[in-house]
């Protein structure tokens, strides 16, 4: 018995050709995911902001070996008992010039509501390196603590003595030669000198023209020139000393505020309040979850700061319950007010203890100012 006729001839079936709908649909789907693959490799112009660590100014923080320490400690006066925070929230900048957020990557950000897409530009300037830019910061941050120590130690009733200094100078810069670190700057132009305000006006009212600086080195007084250079970002010009200025004090107590890899001056409010705290009995916070965030000088102003939706975010997923936040910003906290956090607008440092003076003894929260669109 034969299995199979060797004369027989068997047709294979014929092909089933696809719906030409779903050919297409595949082809797309192929081209998209190419084109995905393409755009997370292609750079971009672009960063993103989104919130960073939060520190208890009333708690402790890590040190340069690893140990926590207190975050606000004093020596020659007598300090009190703490409880509840005083949060300082940061801002992380993911990308750089070298490496830049990917189209992926921003488009996941671009629906976050926590997170900010930016140019690249208005974060790092074009002409500044990575370097000099972590320095600015880290010399902001060292001018911060010295403006909130000024401002705290002020409002308590103490004496304080203000004096400009040069922290560094970059590798350009204008003042190469002519300046050092720990000079301080008396006079520009013939005017006195004492914040960091007052010289750039003078150095950018000059136009490009050398400045007469009068410095203090060694204990002797002399005077140098120095021709700013011109820097250009996003249409307007500034001129440049090339330096980083820090406000210095003649402080009567010691006051160390121990925050490594932070920079920047934004947290300058939040320190003041915990060191008035630290100075003065009970709990200014009447021990509630409390952050905030601000510039701050010696007077107790209290000035705008970037990235303060993400430091709302941050200060709602830290726990806080309230946010004290500058009056400045106030046109950006309107509608982007994480749900559960109440926030109040300040101007001043006194503004800030009025709400910590309602929250600790039951007082009428709604009568406080809060933030409106301008």
């Amino acid at each position: 018995m034969a299995l199979f006729d060797e004369n027989l001839t068997i047709a294979p079936a014929p092909r089933r050709r696809m719906p030409r709908g779903t050919s297409f649909g595949l082809w797309a789907l192929t081209v998209a995911l190419v084109a995905l693959l393409v755009l997370t490799f292609l750079p971009t112009a672009y960063v993103i902001q989104q919130p960073g660590p939060v520190f208890n100014t009333l708690g402790t923080a890590p040190s340069a070996d690893g140990k926590e320490v207190p975050l606000i400690s004093v020596k020659g006066a007598k300090t009190y008992p703490t409880k509840g925070t005083l949060d300082m929230l940061t801002v992380q900048v993911v990308g750089s010039r070298e490496r830049t957020p990917n189209w992926f990557e921003l488009a996941l950000a671009w629906f976050d509501p926590s997170r900010a897409v930016l140019p690249i530009d208005s974060v790092f300037p074009t002409g500044q390196t990575t370097q000099e830019r972590n320095e600015e910061s880290a010399a902001m941050m060292v001018d911060s603590q010295k403006e909130a120590t000024a401002a705290a130690l002020t409002h308590l009733g103490y004496d304080v003595h203000p004096k400009l200094s040069v922290y560094s100078l970059t590798d350009d810069s204008a003042a190469q030669g002519k300046l050092r670190k720990d000079d301080v700057i008396v006079a520009a132009n013939g005017t006195a000198i004492t914040d960091v305000d007052t010289l750039r006006r003078i150095v950018n009212d000059a136009d490009g023209s050398a400045v007469t600086l009068t410095i203090e080195r060694d204990g002797a007084r002399q005077d140098v020139s120095v021709t700013p250079k011109k820097l250009t970002t996003q249409g307007t010009t500034t001129w440049l000393l090339g330096v980083s200025l820090i406000t210095d004090y003649d402080f009567p107590i010691d006051v160390t505020i121990q925050l490594n890899n932070v920079g920047g001056p934004s947290a300058g409010m939040m320190f003041a309040l915990g060191i008035m705290d630290t100075l003065t009995p009970g709990q200014l916070n009447g021990g509630k979850s409390i952050a905030g965030t601000g510039t701050i000088t010696a007077d107790g102003t209290v000035g705008p700061i970037g990235g303060i939706r993400q430091k709302l975010y941050g200060a709602k997923e830290a726990g806080a319950s309230y946010f004290l936040a500058p009056d400045s910003n106030c046109d950006e906290v309107v509608g982007h007010v994480p749900s559960g956090l109440r926030v109040f607008a300040v101007k001043k440092v006194d503004d800030s203890l009025a709400v910590l003076d309602a929250l600790r003894s039951g007082g009428d929260l709604d009568a406080l100012p809060t933030c409106t669109a301008k």
